[in-house]
């Protein structure tokens, strides 16, 4: 929704918060620039129905995520304010075309077998697609490369391997929605693939599949959760070195 609203506008995202957020960067939105909506995550508890018993706890009753819109705006819409440094924004990361990020392929090969998917790496004509999920071989292939373009790709064919298909979501949509999960996913993890996925998903929109985006925001988040997971518990498992270590 950030890219698509920004390139409507002519503005290229680098560094987007809300309005408090930029107050305590030390930054004030200037008077008059109008707000990008986004969609975020509210948890609620569900209400109790009528005659049910109390012996519920509240840390046990069942909660769900709604989504409501709130306002956001990119840096360039703001301005330092008066007498005090501005905190550096640009957070840590790596470009796509370096190896930095190796370790975490072998994670999400994992995740792919646990999901009854193999994982290829193959020599792909460079004018091609740089990898694709196959559904009924059940196999991702990936393109060879810099390690972390091969992460990339395979943080997106993922995508597909857990549910979001053509054949339920139709191309672009399911393209729109893979692509912003790995958007979110690789950004966790401190790889920029902006420069490559906020132009792939505004050039979606021109066709109406933005809607995408606002209809299935939870469906996004879930993806890119579970991939964050298996990284996750990747980075918590002591390699065989620390376990030599520690005997």
């Amino acid at each position: 929704m950030i890219a698509a609203d920004c390139y409507r506008r002519g503005i290229t995202p680098t560094y987007v918060a809300g309005f408090r957020a930029f107050l305590q960067l030390n930054r004030c939105v200037r008077k008059g620039e109008k707000a990008i909506r986004i969609l975020a995550p509210m948890s609620v508890a569900e209400q109790a129905r009528p005659g049910a018993g109390t012996d519920e706890s509240p840390e046990e009753s069942r909660r769900r995520v709604f989504f409501r819109t709130v306002p956001v705006f990119d840096v360039a819409m703001t301005d330092p304010l008066p007498g005090v440094e501005p905190v550096p924004l640009a957070p840590p990361a790596q470009p796509i075309e370096g190896d930095s990020h190796a370790e975490m392929i072998a994670p999400l090969v994992a995740l792919a077998r646990e999901l009854g998917y193999t994982v290829e790496t193959r020599r792909l004509p460079e004018a091609g697609p740089g990898g694709w999920c196959d559904p009924k071989q059940r196999e991702i292939v990936i393109a060879d490369g810099p390690a972390n373009r091969r992460l990339r790709t395979l943080v997106h064919e993922l995508g597909h391997a857990l549910g979001i298909g053509y054949e339920h979501y139709g191309r672009r949509r399911a393209e729109v929605l893979v692509d912003c999960a790995s958007y979110i996913v690789c950004g966790s993890v401190g790889l920029d693939v902006g420069g490559e996925t906020i132009p792939y998903v505004a050039g979606w929109s021109e066709d109406g599949a933005l809607d995408a985006i606002r209809e299935y925001a939870e469906t996004i988040d879930t993806i890119a959760r579970r991939i964050e997971d298996a990284l996750n518990a990747a980075s918590t498992t002591p390699t065989e070195h620390e376990l030599a270590d520690a005997a």
